[in-house]
């Protein structure tokens, strides 16, 4: 297990593919609360670094990187992940790919280091809905057995593919963030991301997205305020699409990953 010293936090994190390979590297960035670095090392990062070097790390609280009781605003997340790529000291700016809160992550991170991005891929995102901070901290925020239902109808596409051991272990941690940290309260304090900057984000977008999904209108209205998005519906999937269809995620990935410019040592493959 690699662990690296970001902003005083041990985070666990994952690379990938040989030094040699082309750039733009791929960056990889999961979503909040019942999930880690794993649900992209197992589907998507092992394909990707055949061509690219890749990065993954559990965010902070979330797997094996260390769980400080503060810090769970969205602008930390931003400071940890920019400590992440300068700490990897990639030659050239990245592709950021981020599934549900992962893909907020990564437009936050567009937004605030627009040098240091590619292009981003973002599955499911959260968006720039008024409420969004509410909305997932009210979630969360219930108690007791009442806690556990919620949780567990929220994430079930998600629990559904472990074992009963993995996921009473994933439960377990999920309670653990929700009730010892920040958390709920660093939601509740989320703004919401305007259009205005929204627009600002001046890089190509891959927008991927159930064709169910209970949030495809903030995903379509997401797409609609970037200059460079492009959307595409998963036919038949809800908003769990990394699960219901790894296959064509990973295909539609790879294809946008063929399209942008390779760079290696010497030049431009």
């Amino acid at each position: 297990m690699t662990e690296w010293n970001i902003q005083g936090l041990n985070l666990h994190v994952q690379c990938l593919g040989a030094e040699g390979l082309a750039q733009p590297a791929v960056v990889f960035l999961h979503g909040l609360v019942m999930d880690n670095l794993s649900s992209w090392y197992f589907t998507m990062a092992n394909p990707t670094a055949r061509e690219r070097r890749v990065l993954l790390y559990d965010l902070r609280g979330h797997g094996r990187s260390d769980r400080p009781v503060s810090g769970y605003d969205l602008g930390s997340f931003v400071a940890e992940l920019d400590g992440v790529i300068r700490r990897a000291a990639f030659d050239a700016p990245v592709v950021l790919v981020g599934n549900s809160f992962g893909g907020l992550l990564a437009l936050a991170y567009a937004m605030a280091h627009p040098e240091r991005v590619d292009s981003l891929v973002l599955i499911e995102a959260h968006a720039h809905v008024a409420g969004w901070g509410e909305e997932m901290a009210a979630t969360l925020s219930l108690e007791g057995e009442a806690a556990n239902h919620k949780i567990a109808l929220h994430f079930q596409d998600w629990l559904g593919r472990h074992s009963a051991r993995k996921r009473n272990r994933l439960a377990r941690n999920a309670r653990e963030l929700i009730q010892e940290t920040s958390l709920i309260a660093d939601l509740r304090r989320t703004p919401p991301i305007t259009d205005t900057r929204i627009a600002s984000v001046q890089v190509p977008v891959l927008a991927l997205y159930g064709e169910h999904s209970d949030i495809r209108e903030r995903g379509e209205a997401l797409v609609a305020t970037l200059p460079q998005a492009r959307l595409k519906l998963f036919d038949g999937c809800s908003h769990s699409i990394m699960w219901e269809a790894t296959a064509r995620v990973r295909d539609e990935l790879l294809a946008w990953l063929a399209t942008r410019p390779a760079m290696v040592p010497g030049g431009v493959r």
